[in-house]
């Protein structure tokens, strides 16, 4: 049985205030099995909206998201759940165990999106149609049991050491935080008549919406929060005649928006050459006037994540830096020399912390296609004739 979702009216208070009702979206979606979602709504929600309550054991989809312009988000739902309007969830019928039918649904997940995938303007989505007619296949119980027995076992290993490399991660990155720290110090003790505003030492440009422009085959890779909280690993591309904000070499792109306590709020991008990038919005460009008394590099490295910016995150609401809160940043003046030989080995910590994320990251990949490769032989059945 297919569900569908709806959103309580947020001017009414008392639909979410003090909520117990787990009310799924599309940020809930990036696991296979959902423990918890980020927002609930309250009873009253649930009995004077068109919000339904979704019985316990369904599959969820993502059907309208900018996601799906890269991957389909399959899950597990085991707990009674609302949804949001852009999802759907399945119920299965009798005769089909709905962790089979989630592992299934995920492993078919690219195939799915590659036939039921569109864009509506400039938002992607899935055409409900499409998706109700991919055919799965479903085996007798006895085999799903034994699918699903099987790949738990699997499921297990590959969140074992999941969690052990973005440890390690984790903890590499918090090492590199610490050494910068440790060697920003001048910069964290400066008295404020040793400083000056970045309004001083900076030109501000705010980036421009590309989102109607972004193309598959562009050569101009935009700069988004995404963009550079991955230190460029997932890239949009427009072409150059519609780069609205260009970057120039020396240029410091900065994420100006992120979600309360997320990561990416006041990440910062160094443009090494000219012709290779543009800003999107909620991303700003930072270009130093003069690079006699202040070396770009170097403010590269004492502007991101700054804690004078990240005082802004109240932990509750989506964080958005406004231009003056960033322009009067207060930075330490440092003698040239000393800038460089902080930015120098600032660097060389940056690209050894990069390399062994970048291995980790590769083992996790490989353990990934191997689990993949045992699921999909596990999931092939030949089909009977009817």
């Amino acid at each position: 049985t297919w569900h569908g979702g709806g959103t309580p009216s947020k001017s009414v208070p008392e639909y979410w205030a003090n909520g117990t009702v787990p009310w799924l979206s599309p940020k809930d979606m990036d696991v296979g099995i959902v423990r918890s979602t980020k927002d609930h709504i309250s009873e009253q929600a649930l009995a004077k909206t068109t919000v339904k309550l979704v019985s316990a054991g369904s599959v969820a989809f993502v059907v309208r998201s900018n996601v799906l312009r890269r991957r389909f988000p399959v899950a597990l739902v085991p707990f009674e759940v609302t949804l949001n309007q852009d999802m759907r969830a399945l119920v299965p019928h009798e005769g089909i165990i709905v962790e089979y039918l989630a592992l299934v649904c995920r492993a078919r997940a690219d195939a799915i999106l590659s036939i039921a995938g569109r864009i509506d303007g400039s938002m992607a989505a899935i055409q409900s149609a499409a998706l109700l007619d991919f055919r799965i296949p479903i085996p007798p119980l006895e085999i799903q049991q034994q699918v699903v027995e099987i790949l738990g076992r699997f499921t297990w290993a590959e969140t074992e050491l999941q969690t052990r490399l973005e440890a390690e991660s984790e903890a590499r990155e918090l090492q590199r935080f610490q050494c910068r720290s440790i060697l920003l110090k001048r910069a964290e003790e400066v008295r404020s008549e040793d400083s000056v505003a970045l309004s001083e030492l900076v030109e501000f440009t705010n980036g421009k919406a590309h989102e109607r422009l972004v193309v598959p085959d562009g050569s101009i890779a935009l700069l988004t929060a995404r963009f550079i909280s991955t230190s460029g690993k997932s890239a949009r591309w427009v072409n150059p005649e519609d780069a609205l904000t260009p970057a120039r070499s020396g240029d410091i792109a900065m994420v100006m928006s992120d979600l309360p306590n997320g990561r990416a709020l006041a990440r910062c991008f160094y443009v090494e050459e000219d012709g290779r990038y543009t800003a999107n919005q909620r991303v700003c460009l930072l270009r130093v006037r003069d690079e006699k008394p202040m070396s770009p590099r170097w403010l590269y490295h004492f502007l991101d994540r700054n804690p004078q910016l990240l005082t802004y995150n109240n932990g509750q609401d989506q964080t958005h830096l406004k231009k003056g809160q960033i322009l009067d940043i207060r930075v330490p003046l440092v003698a040239l020399v000393a800038q460089k030989q902080a930015a120098a080995t600032l660097d060389r910590l940056d690209a050894n912390v990069r390399d062994l994320v970048s291995n980790l990251q590769a083992e996790q990949e490989a353990r990934r296609k191997q689990y993949e490769y045992y699921r999909d032989r596990l999931l092939t059945f030949k089909e009977l004739a009817a």
